[in-house]
């Protein structure tokens, strides 16, 4: 192929086609201002910062590679697409938009996204925040057509949680963030043995290292409505280690009624559906619980 072939192939790559290519190593103090320090995760650092060639406002989320390692060398031979490879395929209004993703120069695994205002739904639950009010339902279902657009490009989110979700100023809209546990929906990927996540959430099937599928998301997603609802969890909180997710086909979870007895009937019977302890008894997709809570215009009957 002549560098006139190679030009016009480059040439002809749509914007979408373009991102889905890692960038040449990047040095990320001479791209980036950064100007102020995010809520980082246990596994990377995320940052608000200016990136110097577009002159943009973007976040910026950088791996910390000794803590990555194990999770990425868990699935080398399986050749797993990185992060930012996973989160350029997911485009959806409330999912975190990626623009770009690659190495630093220092090698470290970097993504650049939308910077979200707002707050973690996490924040608003641990603060009843009062604004939730009125909003619930539109949330819920904002956090499922999130899941389902993870769902249908190939994906588990795997660690679908409170904390994963930032919320607009106004409390209208959500967006889903952090693919960092992320896995494509193989058979190959569903092996028992992989119990990352965040254990309040956790499916039993994760902690009892058995089979699992995106189901893992519905159950996880499940609780995370049960809180939105409530502000509280299905199962009395003692630990948050993995050990709590022990209870979660041990113990029966308390109706989401008991916490709040005027919820929305059908969408307390969907929740509750999620949050079954065998997967065969939950939604079988995404689809399903939003077809179920269709008709559902407020929180409360």
């Amino acid at each position: 192929m002549g560098l006139l072939d190679k030009f016009k192939r480059r040439s002809a790559e749509s914007p979408a086609e373009s991102k889905k290519k890692p960038r040449k190593k990047v040095n990320v103090s001479k791209r980036f201002e950064l100007m102020r320090r995010g809520v980082s995760g246990t596994m990377s650092q995320f940052f608000m910062a200016k990136d110097r060639d577009s002159d943009k406002v973007i976040g910026l989320k950088v791996a910390d590679s000794e803590k990555t390692a194990p999770f990425e060398d868990r699935f080398r031979e399986l050749k797993k697409p990185p992060e930012g490879r996973i989160a350029v395929e997911i485009e959806h209004p409330n999912v975190v938009t990626t623009y770009e993703y690659g190495t630093t120069t220092d090698g470290k695994s970097y993504v650049v996204m939308e910077y979200i205002k707002g707050k973690g739904l996490h924040k608003l639950l641990y603060d009843r925040e009062s604004i939730l009010e009125g909003r619930r339902v539109k949330l819920v279902r904002q956090m499922a057509e999130s899941i389902r657009a993870v769902h249908r490009a190939g994906f588990v989110h795997r660690d679908i949680c409170p904390r994963n979700f930032i919320c607009a100023p106004d409390c209208e809209s959500l967006k889903l963030i952090d693919f960092g546990l992320t896995l494509p929906d193989q058979e190959v990927y569903h092996q028992p043995g992989n119990r990352t996540g965040t254990p309040l959430y956790m499916a039993p099937e994760i902690i009892r290292r058995r089979h699992t599928d995106h189901r893992v998301d519905i159950f996880a997603f499940g609780v995370t409505a049960y809180q939105t609802c409530t502000y509280e969890f299905p199962w009395p909180v003692t630990d948050t280690t993995g050990l709590a997710a022990l209870s979660h086909d041990t113990q029966k979870p308390e109706d989401i009624l008991y916490y709040r007895p005027r919820l929305n009937k059908k969408l307390a019977a969907a929740i509750m559906k999620c949050i079954e302890a065998n997967p065969k008894d939950r939604f079988r997709t995404m689809d399903d619980f939003l077809s179920e809570i269709k008709d559902c215009d407020s929180d409360d009957e």
